[in-house]
């Protein structure tokens, strides 16, 4: 399985790799952003805790829902 990974990451173009790489990146950063909103007791804006909470499932919900449809695009 890791090897098909390594094959069809080398078959692309430089530009579909970038692409990859780009989704990779903004994949984590929701996924990051989203668990400090949850960690982080002082924000630099004041939300209510039960909103904190909120916003932060909302963002992970969200990078995993752009990761899936990141993949299913990525495979065709």
């Amino acid at each position: 399985m890791f090897k098909n990974i390594v094959k069809n990451f080398l078959e692309k173009s430089l530009a579909e790799r970038f692409l990859l790489v780009l989704g990779i990146f903004f994949f984590m950063m929701y996924f990051v952003v989203g668990l400090c909103l949850i960690a982080m007791p002082n924000l630099p804006i004041p939300l209510l805790y039960k909103y904190r909470i909120m916003l932060g499932v909302l963002l992970i919900v969200y990078s995993f829902f752009r990761f899936i449809r990141f993949f299913n695009a990525n495979n065709q």
